[in-house]
């Protein structure tokens, strides 16, 4: 089951007067009967959502919200859920970092699935089928502060 948070949002309910219906299929309760469950993006963009941008972290955070998914287990769940769950649902092989998997993947400025969220990492670089296609820079702020430091993230320092 992959249902499209962003699209669903704006269209259920559009024409309605009030109380507005918020449309979004009941995940939570297929996840809780072990329903493969991930979330998708099919309008990039077009006359029913201008705005998207066919970015699986934006669709995780506008539904994470939705949803009322803001628990650190329900934070890892809903990157899951733009990740190996659409995976799984696609049938993909070779799918993921472990060995022997198809290098097909993006490195995100955080250290962890709940950062990349939070912050909206930007992507350092995405691999296609081993080879590099795109790379971007840090999100660190360069700072003009007298007695502060020169470079400052957002990133959550963690001791090595």
């Amino acid at each position: 089951m992959i249902p499209n948070p962003l699209i669903n949002i704006v269209l259920q309910g559009h024409h309605d007067t009030f109380p507005k219906r918020r449309g979004l299929t009941r995940f939570k309760e297929m996840l809780a009967m072990g329903i493969n469950v991930g979330w998708g993006q099919d309008c990039v963009p077009d006359l029913w959502y201008s705005l998207g941008t066919g970015d699986m972290l934006d669709v995780a955070l506008m539904g994470l919200q939705v949803a009322q998914m803001t628990s650190p287990d329900a934070l890892r769940k809903c990157f899951d859920m733009v990740t190996t769950g659409n995976a799984r649902t696609m049938g993909l092989q070779n799918y993921g970092s472990e060995v022997g998997a198809k290098a097909s993947l993006v490195v995100l400025d955080a250290g962890d699935p709940i950062e990349a969220l939070r912050l909206r990492a930007n992507r350092l670089c995405v691999i296609a089928k081993g080879r590099v296609i795109a790379r971007g820079p840090r999100s660190d702020t360069v700072l003009n502060l007298p007695g502060r430091p020169d470079r400052v993230g957002r990133r959550h320092k963690t001791s090595q």
